[in-house]
């Protein structure tokens, strides 16, 4: 009766148009004070426990040191490297867009920022260079997922959070499957190109190509200092995301000086309001997810899982439903804090390696943050390039069936997430 009253107040609540986190918390504490022993008091120790969590402590680190990247001037110095790494190859402006946004994605955790970030730059440079609108568009926005995918991701340390998974693991098994579909959409950018017939860009001279490295290499720094510094023991994720944004304002305000003393609070405080913001989301859905497991509803699904036979190819393709359909309404890290309690015990009961889980996870969420009618990277895609909504959507359809194929893939091929971090030894 709990669980049933939950879940219809979120949904008629999201109905009729409150706010996400507002409709998660309300139904949470409803449910708690009409159906539960719980005293009211602890609604307000749960929403207090979030704040203790260090795993999330990572959350706001991530976000500033994107911020500083983003208004700092790296993203068009990452742009104009991919440029001369590949801009001569047909189609070259496009692959080099993907590219950039893989080497962002591994800068901010945030597909969003990285679609802000990127997309503002790179589709005006395509547009100029005679590439459609449209095109550009739909690469951007898909590309842009990327974000939660490549670590450092946002979304990881909230679903480690959830599930006490190692964040160290869930980065290091986002590495090849990021690299992979960075990889996919550029070769399906080439064979459109081809066949299009789209502008090449001319060939950079070493000297032009050691300019564009030698001006991107601090933002390439960082890279390496976040990865090499969590595998190398000489930091947590949490830590390496405070590195993170400390080294980002360094380089922004000391090294490139594309950010004045003067915008440097105007950034703080929109990361900071960002934090809040998604803090805010987690907060609610940890109460929400915690009257769930006060009634015990994820060990009863996993017994009637279990009393069903499912085997591990229906159970994930049954995950992969659901998180597809949630991911089209639902922001990505309300989804993981509320379906995540839930499937873990499920995965585990049926052998499934949480860490896979994890990642079949964030890329369900990185196809619905392309799904209309929630997917915020269309909006933010919308926003960069003036086109009304209904053509982004458009725009990015045929590149989504990209993702989901890829889905597939990664979903029925564990080896593509658990190599790296198996050959690591973690």
């Amino acid at each position: 009766m709990t669980v049933l009253f939950l879940f219809t107040a979120l949904f008629v609540l999201m109905f009729i148009g409150v706010p996400i986190a507002i409709s998660l918390g309300l139904a949470g504490s409803l449910a708690i004070m009409l159906f539960s022993q719980d005293s009211v008091r602890s609604l307000a120790i749960k929403l207090f426990e979030t704040s203790e969590h260090y795993t999330l402590l990572a959350i706001p680190f991530f976000l500033l040191a994107g911020a500083f990247m983003t208004t700092g001037g790296v993203a068009r110095r990452l742009i104009d490297f991919a440029n001369a790494c590949i801009g001569h190859v047909r189609g070259g402006l496009a692959i080099a867009a993907v590219l950039a946004c893989v080497l962002f994605a591994a800068l901010s955790g945030s597909s969003p920022a990285t679609v802000a970030a990127v997309g503002s730059i790179a589709i005006a440079g395509m547009v100029r260079s005679g590439y459609p609108t449209a095109f550009g568009a739909g690469i951007i926005c898909n590309a842009g997922t990327l974000g939660i995918l490549i670590p450092p991701s946002i979304v990881m340390v909230v679903y480690a959070a959830a599930t006490e998974t190692s964040v160290g693991k869930l980065f290091m098994a986002g590495v090849v499957p990021g690299l992979m579909l960075g990889l996919i959409l550029m070769i399906v950018i080439y064979i459109v190109a081809v066949k299009r017939n789209l502008p090449a860009l001319p060939r950079a001279t070493f000297s032009e190509w050691l300019s564009a490295a030698r001006n991107a290499i601090w933002g390439l720094l960082l890279i390496l200092i976040i990865l090499g510094g969590i595998y190398s023991g000489m930091f947590t994720p949490t830590e390496a995301a405070a590195v993170a944004a400390v080294y980002s304002a360094f380089i922004a305000l000391f090294v490139y000086r594309d950010m004045s003393w003067r915008e440097a609070p105007k950034v703080l405080l929109e990361s900071a309001r960002l934090s809040i913001m998604l803090m805010f989301i987690i907060a609610n859905a940890m109460l929400f997810a915690h009257v769930l497991t006060t009634e015990q509803l994820p060990q009863q699904i996993t017994a009637w899982v279990i009393e069903a036979g499912l085997t591990p190819v229906t159970f994930l393709l049954v995950v992969n439903v659901v998180l597809l359909v949630a991911g089209a309404f639902m922001e990505p890290s309300a989804i993981i804090l509320i379906l995540a309690p839930i499937l873990f015990p499920i995965a585990t009961r049926l052998g499934i390696d949480p860490v896979h889980l994890g990642i079949i996870m964030v890329i369900n969420l990185e196809i619905g943050l392309v799904t209309p009618p929630v997917g915020l990277n269309l909006f933010v895609t919308s926003a960069v390039t003036g086109m009304p909504l209904v053509d982004t959507v458009r725009a990015a359809l045929p590149w989504l069936l990209v993702l989901l194929l890829f889905l597939i893939l990664v979903t029925y091929v564990p080896w593509i997430a658990l190599v790296l971090p198996e050959m690591l030894g973690m």
